[in-house]
């Protein structure tokens, strides 16, 4: 009988195996699982056996991130940092202290500001101004879908009053036209295009940097949910190609190719082309990313209705579809012939039936290949679209983080979507009951990559620090074991990898162990969970200090 490298004692071991969800002891050997279940298991101990007691502490299956941006979170962490604050004199302070540690920059960058920070979610340039006024300033809201400017960035970009919005975005204007300072959707390239590249370099120590995040949080793989330049944003491929055959990339790692939405269907062989060019180790690239929409606080998710406004009347405004819808369904269907899945970005319910409608039609043309499209995002979708989820088979793929009340979401949603759309948020829990197949993800570093807080939020639909009790739209909540499933199971399901996300004999050993099971611990106590323990392929590749 051949002995364990490694071997974990004393459980509890959570399995997300169906067959059998709880066991006391796991067996590695090489890369593998090659055994799953208590005292017995202690025989594959041999001279060479590294032995794990967990005495308590709980052995899960990896997380798994199925929607993040893995490269750019990591180069932000070296960028002006704007997280964890809502007071406009702590930003300002921020950017200050910033430009002051770093004076041979010639652009400020950074991001992380949050829109109900200010009116309206809009700041202005003159605060900018008053803290930068000599260097030009471009800082990505919390959301990345839209960026606050300063006056020297307008000047260098040439944007005055009578720049025309582009058919992607729009510039914030004063009355008179003036820019504000605000930039969103596809109008925020209109400056970044200006920001001085990021070497290969940059990127390369950006994937290392987040790498070694995401490991803490006891991440072992990821769905990178977009390669490609993007609003002057360079592609951050070369990093993962690089780290992939230098052997630095230690996570398993799904990436989804970046469809450009003012190009049609010609630019689909060179996405084939670029697919086997992204194939390396731990590295590949099986999918097409699809922005649909923009989001619901900027007013640029697509909703089947239109948005209200601050007095509660109906506006001319239904939001954006990026891609045409029926024009996106015959994309879907040749991207689906050519077995790439389909990775979207749907966040209003129009936007979420349009890609429910693609994937219908590209099942309809081609049966079912194994294809594994799935929607990101889901911040509203419509109760008649629930069940079509399972009946075309689009995998849900949710944020939990997102599903809470807070400021940008009581101030900033709710009374522009209306007491009936507004109950139609991130509905886990009836997609779920609908037979939907989940998969969970964090689209860091729009929110934190941590795991445990969106299975926090996931389960009490609260988040972490909350105090006030409110608990936002508590049908919709999942159980524990569901919300692990979906950064596990479920993630990994998307992300290719089927001999991962649960821990049964002969899956990878893409581990991690907290330090208490949160199972037998009050719900509202989950977030105090901590990663003490993360492996990939039985690889130590974090342990708590």
């Amino acid at each position: 009988m051949t002995k364990a490298d490694l071997l974990f004692t004393h459980g509890p071991v959570h399995t997300g195996d169906p067959a059998r969800t709880r066991a006391t002891s796991l067996a590695v050997t090489g890369e593998r699982i090659t055994a799953v279940g208590h005292d017995e298991v202690r025989e594959l101990v041999g001279p060479g056996t590294e032995v794990v007691d967990l005495t308590g502490r709980l052995l899960l299956p990896g997380f798994q991130d199925a929607h993040i941006h893995a490269v750019h979170g990591g180069q932000e962490l070296a960028d002006c940092d704007l997280t964890g604050t809502l007071g406009v004199e702590e930003y300002l302070r921020r950017v200050r202290e910033y430009a002051d540690a770093h004076p041979d920059r010639p652009w400020i960058t950074g991001s992380g500001w949050s829109l109900e920070s200010f009116e309206g979610g809009l700041p202005d340039r003159r605060l900018l101004d008053s803290v930068v006024p000599d260097r030009p300033v471009y800082l990505l809201n919390r959301d990345h879908h839209g960026a606050w400017v300063n006056s020297r960035a307008l000047e260098l970009a040439g944007l005055d009053r009578n720049s025309p919005d582009p058919a992607d975005g729009r510039i914030e204007r004063d009355a008179d036209g003036t820019p504000t300072g605000v930039l969103q959707e596809g109008a925020t390239g209109l400056v970044a295009r200006l920001v001085p590249a990021q070497t290969a370099a940059d990127r390369l120590a950006g994937l290392l940097r987040a790498q070694r995040l995401l490991h803490s949080l006891g991440i072992t793989g990821w769905q990178d949910a977009l390669l490609g330049a993007f609003n002057g944003q360079p592609d951050p491929s070369d990093a993962y190609l690089t780290a992939a055959r230098d052997g630095s990339l230690t996570a398993r790692v799904t990436g989804a190719l970046w469809w450009e939405r003012d190009r049609g269907a010609e630019q689909i062989p060179g996405l084939v082309a670029h697919r086997e060019e992204l194939t390396r180790g731990r590295f590949r690239a099986p999918a097409v990313k699809i922005m649909q929409d923009g989001i619901a606080e900027n007013f640029t998710a697509a909703m089947t209705s239109p948005y209200f406004d601050g007095c509660g009347c109906a506006t001319g405004n239904s939001g954006l579809s990026f891609v045409d819808p029926v024009a996106l369904r015959s994309y879907v269907t040749e991207l689906d012939a050519h077995d790439f899945q389909v990775h979207f970005h749907a966040l209003g319910d129009r936007a979420v039936r349009e890609a429910l409608d693609a994937v219908e039609a590209a099942r309809a043309a081609n049966g079912w290949r194994g294809t594994r499209h799935h929607l990101a995002h889901l911040q509203v979708v419509h109760p008649d679209d629930l069940p079509r989820f399972a009946r075309v088979g689009a995998i849900a793929n949710i944020q939990p983080l997102w599903a809470a009340h807070e400021p940008q979401m009581d101030e900033l949603t709710i009374p522009f979507l209306g007491p009936e759309r507004a109950a139609w948020q991130y509905p886990f829990g009836a997609l779920q009951r609908a037979g939907a197949t989940l998969a969970a993800g964090s689209d860091w570093p729009v929110s934190s990559p941590d795991p445990i807080a969106g299975i926090h939020v996931a389960v009490n639909r609260m988040e972490p620090e909350a105090t006030d009790g409110r608990v936002f739209l508590p049908e919709q909540r999942l159980d524990l074991a569901s919300a692990i499933a979906a950064y596990t199971a479920g993630a990994a399901h998307v992300n290719g990898l089927d001999d991962a996300g649960t821990l049964r004999a002969g899956n990878l050993a893409d581990l991690v162990v907290l330090d208490r099971d949160v199972f037998t611990a009050p719900a509202e106590e989950i977030a105090r969970a901590r990663v003490l323990r993360t492996y990939v392929g039985g690889t130590l590749v974090h342990a708590a200090d």
